[in-house]
């Protein structure tokens, strides 16, 4: 063959980028593609509620009984808690009145064993020792229970805690003062149990 029969070989074109990318790179770009799309956040289309004006009356209605019925509950819940104090002032009353008779049907001996102690006689005997011992006792049984002697004499009148039932003009005490005491008086607690029998002077 002669050089001038040969014909010049076709000389292949350069691949570029556009000619190499076949199939195997337009998957990864649609794959990108997917993976932005899934990344948007997809908006939550808000519902919105209609209702008829049957259901809104009835809606007003129970809302109305609502409130009835959390004031028919604040005022039970008042009047309970009045029963309850009222309950608890009236059975404390009851046990003080129960508890200061009890104490007056003893006040007798209370006032046998003050006369029997105020009289003269042997101060070593057995008898008046035990006599004082028992008075004595009796006291300390009284102011536990929280009774307490009136204080009359040297005392202003008091019409409240005492009763007069001697009058005397005597210079020596000032006026409407208490010159003696024929009985005394208790109390229990702010309570007069037995008032205090004086005779008062001027």
């Amino acid at each position: 063959m002669s050089e001038g029969n040969k014909q010049p070989l076709e000389q292949e074109e350069p691949e570029t980028p556009e000619t190499q990318a076949g199939p195997e790179q337009e998957a990864p770009q649609a794959e990108e593609e997917a993976e932005k799309t899934e990344k948007k956040p997809k908006k939550k289309k808000e519902k919105g509620y209609t209702f008829t004006r049957e259901q809104v009356e009835q809606m007003e209605l129970a809302a109305k009984q609502l409130e009835s019925v959390k004031d028919q509950f604040t005022r039970l819940t008042a009047e309970y808690d009045n029963y309850r104090k009222r309950t608890t002032k009236e059975k404390d009353g009851i046990y003080q009145d129960a508890k200061a008779d009890t104490i007056k049907a003893f006040l007798a001996v209370y006032d046998n064993l003050e006369r029997a102690a105020a009289t003269e006689g042997d101060e070593d005997s057995p008898h008046k020792k035990g006599l004082l011992m028992i008075f004595q006792q009796v006291k300390d049984i009284l102011a536990k229970l929280g009774v307490t002697e009136i204080e009359a004499k040297g005392q202003p009148f008091d019409p409240e805690r005492m009763e007069a039932v001697m009058h005397i003009d005597d210079e020596s005490f000032g006026e409407n003062e208490v010159a003696q005491v024929f009985q005394a008086g208790f109390m229990l607690g702010d309570k007069v149990i037995r008032h205090a029998i004086v005779q008062v002077a001027n």
